[in-house]
């Protein structure tokens, strides 16, 4: 039997899609991940190993069956704008961003890549989220404390210190979240 004649019966008893689909690879899912620290960097490093061990106890390891691309940036906004760029670019399946810092210029590149945040104080008074509870848009995540919490806070001070009768509160206007802690201190 010729080549051809054997290609036209393949094709003709429907094996082929399932021949070539064989040969395709297997698309790996892509997470890219801003972190806000230097490479090298202490506090950058242990949360980069508790991400990836998070993700090993589901069974998900880097260069496997899943394929993470990181970007130290630091603090230097040119590098965050630079970095998000390029990671929107890789079109990942979702990425992580740890702070407002880098939060906010990924959303300036996309508006439909997943975002997950972690560590961000007031991400609804930020304008990364419309609420807590619905969220809308393609970012969501997870707000270390509710600012009530502030409040309870300042409570408790006052009964460990019952003579207690000046709190100074330091906070940058220029920072939504810290205004939105200083309006729920009573």
């Amino acid at each position: 039997m010729r080549r051809r004649e054997f290609i036209a019966i393949i094709g003709a008893t429907g094996v082929w899609p399932i021949v070539a689909r064989a040969q395709q690879a297997r698309k790996v899912p892509l997470v890219g991940v801003l972190i806000p620290f230097e490479k090298g960097d202490d506090e950058g490093e242990r949360r980069q190993n508790a991400f990836q061990n998070g993700l090993e106890q589901f069974g998900w390891r880097n260069g496997q069956n899943i394929r993470i691309e990181y970007r130290w940036v630091g603090s230097n906004r040119d590098r965050i704008r630079d970095a998000a760029v390029e990671l929107v670019g890789l079109k990942p399946n979702v990425i992580l961003a740890s702070s407002a810092l880098t939060l906010a210029p990924l959303q300036q590149q996309t508006s439909t890549i997943p975002i997950v945040f972690t560590n961000i104080a007031d991400p609804v008074s930020s304008g990364f989220v419309t609420s807590l509870a619905h969220p809308g848009g393609n970012i969501t995540g997870f707000s270390p404390a509710e600012f009530s919490i502030y409040g309870k806070l300042l409570g408790i001070l006052k009964e460990a210190l019952p003579n207690l009768t000046r709190v100074a509160v330091a906070m940058n206007p220029e920072q939504a979240p810290q205004a939105g802690m200083l309006r729920a201190i009573p």
